[in-house]
């Protein structure tokens, strides 16, 4: 039995488009029509409530091109294509600690522990503190990075006690 070579668009199990990276690495789609789509990303469409879910293919301006249903579905080369482009626009260290927080008026310079070791970065606005439900929060810097609290409970008083003024 022949292996799919990741190259081929033929060998892709969804007859509507196919994936491949182009030679300066940037993935492409291409469409039922044989467009070429250069630039596209994978976003979850439900990213904290069914990560494993849909995905959409998008194009620069945030358009949908394609939709695939769930990645288990996929052979395992191109789940893993797509996995690696989420992974580096989904970025977001889970926030263990907040150590400090340079002020109650934005912006604001804030520093914490994460997973991926300690960070300092810039609150430009109260607003970029959000809620995800009852005791997940997202914090938005800057950048536009996104940290995670995953849940509040688990953070040290003083941690929760400044985040409580944000939220």
């Amino acid at each position: 039995m022949n292996n799919p070579v990741p190259d081929d668009p033929a060998s892709q199990p969804n007859p509507q488009f196919a994936l491949e990276y182009d030679a300066l690495g940037q993935l492409v789609l291409i469409d039922a029509a044989g467009r070429r789509h250069v630039g596209v990303a994978p976003v979850r469409m439900f990213p904290i409530s069914d990560p494993d879910g849909p995905v959409s293919i998008v194009d620069a301006a945030g358009r949908e091109l394609a939709s695939i249903s769930r990645l288990d579905g996929l052979p395992d080369w191109q789940r893993e294509m797509i996995q690696s482009a989420l992974a580096e626009r989904e970025f977001m260290p889970v926030i263990r600690r907040i150590i400090s927080v340079s002020s109650d008026l934005e912006p604001s310079q804030w520093e914490a522990q994460t997973d991926r070791g300690r960070v300092t970065f810039q609150l430009d606005d109260e607003e970029d503190v959000r809620r995800l439900g009852p005791y997940r929060v997202v914090i938005i810097d800057a950048h536009k990075v996104r940290f995670l609290v995953d849940d509040v409970r688990k953070l040290d008083a003083a941690s929760r006690r400044i985040l409580e003024n944000y939220l």
